[in-house]
């Protein structure tokens, strides 16, 4: 079977591991640091915060931004559901607008229309969904006319380029997620990055039990800090990302280039605008194909996945909270289309021909 994702982990990560575990100091200190300081350098940002996961990124950046309980924060409702779930965790109300059907990332038209209708949008999750970067250029013009702060969620975009710069260099927050399965991994993990010293600040006391010192308390806060161990495989999977997102970005020209020509699919829409990084290669079948679709490719020998299968204001969670269906009618259509094919850096030639070979082998 070729594996929808396949994480990759060698002998660095083991020496790193190792180092640490005989330092140790297995809990935040000087792997930590280290980390947060080549993440902000790769990025491009000024400060970056280590916490434990893509989740509790989300959850300090929003606290660190401002939002209070009752304000109204407008997301995508297409991503995995830690993006609208951040925004419950603050008591703070999701407001969603649909996506583009293209990119699958959320529509700055749709955005500008709800932010019309809603007053007292206090701030916008955009989301770089699959490792393709949302169009930047028309939120930050929003956020110029609508006065609202401004966070990247980049839990799959780790070093994809708008206009030639780092998807999580431009909002006032930006987050990253580090689980196994990312383009670099700390087995769990995140990020925040800002180049706002106060909200750099902030995040660093809310993520340590509101500490402005060793015994002084003056927030609330939480435990979301990060290990010297997963650190420690951060710091060498950063050196690794360039060269596996340029091997994502290979297998994902082969399989478009080698599948343009079959008729039920549509393969990855790229904007000018973008240079992704692949996380996932998302393309779209008719929903009346898809389950049928599926078991060809497993039966064999194809891995893959469905990412996401229900838009997240159609969860039983969000059904309960009184979001309806009809809501985002191109978010709910994606997620009876959308399909992901391995596109991993471990993929050798023979694996990409042979995909290509089964899904034109499929009779419909």
């Amino acid at each position: 079977m070729i594996p929808l994702v396949q994480p990759l982990f060698g002998a660095e990560e083991k020496k790193i591991l190792m180092e640490i575990v005989e330092s140790r100091i297995l809990a935040s200190g000087r792997y930590v640091k280290k980390f947060e300081e080549e993440c902000a350098s790769y990025f491009n940002t000024n400060y970056a915060v280590a916490v434990s996961s893509g989740t509790t990124a989300l959850h300090a950046a929003l606290l660190a931004c401002g939002i209070k309980p009752g304000d109204k924060v407008l997301t995508t409702p297409f991503s995995f559901i830690a993006t609208a779930n951040s925004i419950l965790f603050c008591n703070a109300k999701p407001v969603f607008a649909d996506i583009d059907p293209q990119t699958y990332n959320l529509s700055p038209a749709e955005t500008e229309r709800i932010l019309k209708k809603e007053k007292n949008i206090k701030a916008v999750i955009v989301v770089h969904l699959y490792g393709m970067p949302a169009d930047m250029g028309a939120f930050l013009r929003l956020q110029k006319k609508y006065k609202f702060a401004l966070i990247e969620d980049c839990a799959q975009s780790h070093g994809a380029l708008y206009q030639g710069k780092m998807t999580g260099s431009f909002g006032d927050a930006s987050t990253f997620s580090y689980y196994a399965t990312k383009n670099a991994s700390t087995g769990e993990g995140g990020t925040v990055h800002t180049n706002s010293k106060r909200i750099d600040g902030l995040v660093r006391q809310i993520i340590n039990h509101g500490r402005a010192g060793h015994s002084t308390h003056t927030i609330l806060g939480y435990n979301f800090r990060l290990t010297n161990l997963a650190a420690g495989i951060g710091i060498v999977q950063l050196k690794k990302l360039n060269d596996w997102n340029k091997a994502r970005i290979s297998n994902a020209r082969y399989l478009s280039e080698h599948l343009k020509d079959v008729e039920f699919i549509q393969t990855p829409f790229i904007p000018e605008y973008a240079k992704p990084v692949f996380h996932q290669y998302t393309v779209r079948v008719p929903a009346a194909l898809r389950e049928r679709f599926m078991k060809h490719l497993t039966d064999s020998g194809v891995g893959c996945g469905i990412y996401y299968p229900c838009a997240i204001h159609r969860q039983p969670l969000y059904q309960k909270l009184g979001y309806k269906r009809g809501l985002c009618p191109q978010a709910e259509k994606a997620s009876q289309e959308v399909l992901s094919l391995p596109v991993h850096p471990a993929l050798k030639q023979n694996d990409l021909k042979k995909i290509v070979d089964v899904i034109k082998s499929f009779k419909k």
